[in-house]
């Protein structure tokens, strides 16, 4: 089309017809022009499509670390109820109510003993962040989701933490100094078990009779009561959150 054009423009000079000819050199201009501006829109379509795209597998990344990290929330709000009810139970028997099995009541304390923390998936979320590329997510209810379950992670941490050296104080150091890890470890062992692993041994009332007699004790156990209950809580409301959380995904990446 421009060696057309620029033929055009050579005939027309060498016939003297200069009008003619500034006005087909202007047409070739803009024909130009125009090539560029198509050329620039497709080559921006072409980033916009790659740029969705990678948007797009962030987002499915994303819901399946959120749907994997409601799946452990499950778990841990199961097992942390649990370790709160062996809390509250053995608290009771620090209020007055007799043991009447020691191997409970041990497993109990131990149950208590043995909590963890939460670790949530937050692999996709984090590449994110590290990465620079965050911003890739267009939907601001998708990353304002995301950013404020990161809140709630680190405070749940935080609470985690403090507990942690409470607990350092009140169950860990005393019962160091007032019972037989080794026996007490054992007879657990072999409760969780079904007797594949440790020994039941002969547990007595002197085993833990200073753990009974101990304020410290019992005040890590009232501790603990109130912080995995807490926990629960705070679990509930971020799964809650990662639910809403899915749910704008699968609504963003059906546009």
């Amino acid at each position: 089309m421009l060696k057309f054009f620029r033929k055009i423009r050579q005939n027309l000079l060498l016939e003297g017809k200069t009008g003619k000819y500034f006005k087909y050199a202007i047409g070739e201009i803009v024909l130009v022009v125009i090539g560029i501006l198509i050329a620039l829109q497709i080559n921006n379509w072409n980033e916009a499509r790659k740029t969705r795209n990678k948007e797009l597998s962030y987002l499915t990344n994303i819901k399946s670390d959120l749907e994997l990290t409601n799946s452990e929330i499950d778990q841990y709000i199961s097992s942390r109820l649990q370790r709160a009810n062996a809390a509250n139970s053995v608290l009771e028997h620090y209020n007055g109510k007799p043991v009447t099995d020691w191997n409970e009541f041990n497993k109990h304390t131990i149950d208590v003993y043995t909590w963890q923390r939460f670790y949530q998936i937050d692999n996709t979320f984090q590449e994110l962040m590290n990465s620079g590329n965050f911003e890739i997510i267009s939907n601001d209810s998708i990353k304002n989701g995301l950013l404020t379950v990161n809140q709630l992670y680190k405070k749940l941490k935080y609470s985690e933490d403090h507990f942690r050296y409470d607990a350092e104080i009140t169950l860990y150091e005393p019962s160091y100094r007032m019972t037989d890890i080794y026996s007490l470890s054992n007879n657990y062992f072999y409760q969780k078990s079904n007797g594949q692993n440790g020994n039941l041994g002969n547990l007595t009332e002197s085993d833990f009779k200073e753990v009974l007699n101990d304020q410290t004790q019992k005040n890590g156990f009232a501790f603990a009561a109130m912080y995995f209950k807490g926990w629960n809580s705070q679990l509930l409301n971020i799964k809650e959150k990662n639910e809403k959380i899915i749910d704008s995904i699968n609504k963003e990446v059906k546009k």
